[in-house]
């Protein structure tokens, strides 16, 4: 009968391997990310492509605005895009703020149907009814400011014949406090670095929610979603459909992050909620495509959601090398060793490809605490603490 400690290290070298495998891939897209251009080639001639750019807004007054000024300065023709708004449900100033700006405002008021997602296939239809035609359509949150050059890249990408465009969705001031600061590490791995990485091995940059640009037939063909994370569900129904995401990392999308963990707390269970649904729902079809049709796409967007957030990755590599250590295993410790190491490998050639400010390598000393604070997250939602409906995220004063 083996032992107690034979049964504990064959426990842990299978962890570790779950784990090794799960960095290994990270590496993989670590190692081709710096072969993948920066910047979008320019359109030769003046830019044809006409936007509508749609924002869904629930109680934004304090930042809807600036978004709006933001959008009445972009480089770019001011007669090819149209601002609409959606103010959703709202009991403030956001309709009143919007039309002020010069967006196009469509207020809707539906308790029963609540949500993002909602709001823009709601919006969607009326576009679709109404007299004006679009070439693309643009999907910015309320919280967010984008580079001028944003249409331009998106109008020179759309005549190269990309029909689904995510930009680079980034952190709005990563040094205003601890908790945007880590977020906006998170991001720059999640949003640029494995974005980058794709487009040179053939994968799908995935739909971040914010900074998206999909050619108007692919929404009138593909409903818009209104789950949880109806972006990532509109992914998977594209990626099973043949399209593919292409990733425009010179087109950045600036949002706020909320400036402490509490506030984060209900948009971070949104997400892993609706992340663990789309597992269940798409993952193992998207396996089975991805072997019968040999393809690297679709494997690889089945494994994006399959990875667990990092800081989950993270606390898990850290448990197994002090268990390795305890168990006095040379192979658990050298695996735990690899897991770890690599880690730091990713997050640094993350943070050095994006080129990130010093505030945000500063902010890797807040990482023990926002780990902690994710993994208890992950518990709560693996024990069916959820969300049990869309709840706005919690904005910043000022």
């Amino acid at each position: 009968m083996p032992s107690v400690s034979t049964i504990l290290t064959t426990l842990l070298l299978a962890g570790e391997t779950g784990l090794a495998a799960t960095v290994s891939y990270l590496l993989l897209l670590t190692a081709a990310a710096p072969f993948a251009k920066r910047e979008t080639a320019a359109r030769q001639g003046a830019p044809t492509s006409r936007f509508a750019i749609m924002v869904p807004a629930h109680n934004e007054e304090q930042l809807l605005p600036k978004l709006l000024l933001n959008l009445h300065q972009l480089d770019y023709p001011r007669e090819l895009y149209t601002v609409h708004v959606v103010a959703d449900n709202c009991t403030d100033r956001t309709a009143e703020l919007g039309r002020q700006s010069g967006a196009v405002v469509h207020e809707r008021f539906n308790t029963d149907l609540r949500g993002k997602g909602y709001a823009l296939d709601w919006l969607l239809q009326r576009l679709w009814a109404g007299q004006e035609t679009y070439d693309a359509i643009v999907i910015l949150d309320a919280d967010s400011v984008v580079s001028a050059n944003f249409l331009r890249v998106m109008d020179a990408r759309l005549a190269r014949g990309e029909r689904v465009i995510q930009g680079y969705y980034a952190v709005r001031q990563p040094e205003g406090s601890q908790s945007a600061g880590i977020r906006a590490v998170a991001l720059i791995v999640l949003h640029y670095l494995r974005p980058q990485g794709r487009m040179v091995l053939g994968g799908s940059t995935g739909l971040k929610g914010n900074g998206m640009v999909f050619a108007t037939d692919i929404l009138r063909q593909h409903r818009w979603s209104a789950s949880l994370t109806e972006d990532i569900e509109y992914h998977m129904e594209l990626i099973l459909a043949g399209e593919r995401a292409m990733f425009a990392p010179d087109a950045v999308v600036w949002a706020e992050m909320p400036d402490s963990l509490r506030g984060a707390q209900t948009q971070n269970e949104r997400w892993e909620k609706g992340r663990m649904e789309m597992i269940r729902r798409f993952v193992p079809g998207l396996l089975g495509q991805a072997v019968r049709r040999r393809s690297f796409l679709l494997f690889d967007a089945a494994v994006e959601q399959l990875i667990p957030p990092f800081s989950v990755v993270t606390g898990a590599s850290g448990a197994v090398l002090l268990a390795a250590l305890a168990l006095r295993s040379p192979l658990g410790i050298a695996l735990a060793t690899f897991i770890v190491l690599g880690q730091v490998v990713y997050i640094f050639a993350g943070l050095a490809l994006a080129r990130a400010p010093g505030e945000v390598y500063r902010s890797l000393l807040f990482a023990p605490a926002y780990v902690a604070w994710k993994i208890w997250l992950y518990v709560r939602l693996l024990l069916g603490i959820k969300p049990g409906s869309w709840v706005r995220t919690a904005r910043n004063d000022g």
